[in-house]
């Protein structure tokens, strides 16, 4: 009896070591990859509310986040991915509705599909930087996303990866990307504005980004890096009401545009762009800006049929900032970034001296003077050095 007891539990032995375990560290369950030489989560045990995946495990790095790891951990608050792990799998983190925070290290570059579908709780992510890829419908239905940064190492983002993001206002796109999805942006409703850092946008780019129709955009920044602007690119953005065009553009295709019924205002810092056919039509009434010293632009206001004007420097006439404050007087410079204002002082509007010179870093500069209150009244004026 002793005997068939032993020769039981060698067997059971046995049979455990061709079974390949699944790893626990700290709760979270890993398994091997393919070459053994490296760990993939699969998992969390019990309810977590903070989970910290660690670069190292048992000797081993960790690489992936597998399909389905965290799927329906609703009690989960907080992630941090380490710089080891380059993917994030299919539904990952679906529907993960109580999650609010992702830190993403910069070794990811594939965000699977579906990866944090329905993270409705999810107010804010930073993608990082090493990302190259983000897949379908990868942050759909994340409802309480206010603002996303594609960093400039994307190249594609896949469709409908951000539906129904209701509360999203604010987009910045990098300078690589290449694509973006159908309806990409479906019933993100909210969005109303848009930085686009890619070197050219594509023909009928935001026709295909949903199928409602950007109903609330009404801006659009274009960075230094985007060369060209596609036929048709902007056709029917029928709230868009002001542009900021960078200085690396160099043309604007036909129907670029089109029916953008209330756009009123676009801003230069480049020279005037060639143009096609039809870029403004159906636009009611427009003004292009151009900086002192652009060319180009006469013949612009020709082939388009919109009006030009000199785009000069501003201070802006309310806020907080703007009169009195504690011990000074000011109030906020507007411009093109990278531009110098000089702000000059007068008593009599005849004799002006320079008080203060400012370089827009960012298009807006604050001025305050410090020697205002030594006379009864005092004028200002801007200009360009």
């Amino acid at each position: 009896m002793r005997k068939n007891c032993s020769f039981f539990r060698f067997c059971l032995f046995a049979l455990l070591l061709l079974i390949k375990p699944a790893v626990v560290q700290a709760q979270l369950t890993f398994t091997f990859n393919n070459t053994g030489n490296a760990y993939i989560v699969t998992g969390y045990t019990g309810n977590p509310t903070v989970v910290v995946i660690p670069g190292t495990t048992n000797g081993r790095t960790v690489i992936s986040i597998a399909n389905f790891a965290f799927q329906n951990k609703f009690t989960l608050t907080s992630v941090t991915i380490p710089d080891s792990v380059t993917n994030i799998g299919y539904g990952a983190f679906d529907p993960c509705s109580g999650l609010t925070n992702v830190t993403m290290g910069s070794g990811v570059w594939d965000i699977g599909q579906q990866a944090f579908y329905g993270c409705s709780g999810l107010t804010g992510i930073t993608i990082g930087s090493g990302v190259t890829s983000i897949e379908p419908n990868a942050f759909a239905f994340c409802n309480m996303l206010t603002n996303i940064t594609i960093p400039n190492s994307v190249k594609g983002v896949g469709s409908y990866a951000f539906e129904s993001c209701t509360s999203l206002t604010s987009v910045i796109i990098g300078s690589s990307v290449i694509s973006i999805g159908t309806y990409a942006f479906e019933y993100c409703n909210r969005l109303s504005n848009i930085t686009i850092g890619c070197t050219n946008v594509e023909n009928n780019w935001f026709e295909g980004l949903t199928s409602q129709g950007l109903t609330n955009l009404t801006s659009i920044t274009i960075l230094n890096s985007v060369t060209n602007i596609g036929n048709g690119a902007f056709s029917g953005c029928s709230t868009l009401t002001n542009v900021l065009i960078g200085s690396g553009l160099t043309s604007i295709g036909s129907f670029a545009f089109q029916n953008c019924t209330k756009l009123t205002s676009l801003y230069f810092t480049s020279k005037a762009p060639s143009v096609g056919s039809s870029v403004f039509s159906g636009v009611k009434k427009a003004t292009a800006y151009y900086l002192p010293g652009t060319t180009g632009w006469s013949a612009f206001a020709s082939n388009t049929g919109i009006a030009t004007a000199l785009w000069l420097p501003q201070v802006e006439s309310s806020g907080a900032s703007l009169g009195m404050q504690t011990n000074q007087f000011g109030f906020n410079l507007n411009w093109a970034s990278g531009q110098t204002i000089v702000v000059d002082a007068s008593t009599d509007l005849l004799n002006w001296q320079p008080v203060q010179t400012n370089i827009l870093a960012i298009g807006t500069a604050y001025f305050s003077d410090p020697q205002w209150t030594n006379y009864p009244s005092r004028f200002y004026r801007l200009r360009s050095p």
